[in-house]
């Protein structure tokens, strides 16, 4: 698990690179990225993980982008495909080992693994910090999906729900 730092140090390259990538690929404005950024630092400083996010600023907070456009923009560009995760449960092994601060850092979840191909959902293809460090982490070849903000975060705090009650479940399943 990494700490604490090596996750900021991760959600700030990717941020600065997915903001970059964006401006390249004529999505934002430079100015609209600076914004965002000055914005993200405020949001990194509160620890709310869900908001930390340059993305989600520049849709959502100052509407200067719809998420929708880069998702097309990674379908058309990258050729990858989109994965929605609501209803997909991910395997016991790979919940437990899940590093969720990385998860966060990244908009990015590892999902399922056949064989040696890695399944990961993203909302940050188009960040390369990203796909460095998960081809770090999973040491074979990946399969990436594109997939929204909320996918992302509403998956991640499933598992952190699940996590939380797994320790409770545990102490009931011991009385009995």
């Amino acid at each position: 698990m990494a700490s604490a730092t090596e996750h900021r140090s991760l959600l700030m390259r990717a941020n600065r690179l997915m903001g970059a990538n964006l401006v390249d690929a004529n999505l934002v404005k430079l100015e609209d990225l600076e914004k965002a950024n000055e914005r993200l630092l405020d949001v990194m400083a509160s620890a709310q993980p869900r908001q930390s996010t340059v993305l989600g600023i520049l849709a959502y907070e100052l509407k200067v982008l719809r998420e929708e456009d880069v998702l097309q923009y990674i379908v058309d560009n990258e050729g990858i495909g989109l994965v929605d995760l609501h209803n997909y449960d991910l395997a016991e092994d790979v919940k437990k080992s899940l590093d969720l601060g990385a998860c966060w850092a990244t908009w990015s979840v590892p999902f399922d693994r056949e064989e040696d191909f890695h399944f990961i959902a993203t909302a940050y293809y188009p960040s390369p910090a990203v796909r460095t460090y998960w081809e770090k982490q999973c040491g074979g070849p990946i399969l990436w999906y594109a997939t929204t903000l909320e996918n992302i975060a509403d998956h991640l705090e499933k598992v952190e729900a699940d996590r939380a009650a797994a320790p409770a479940a545990a102490q009931a399943k011991a009385v009995n």
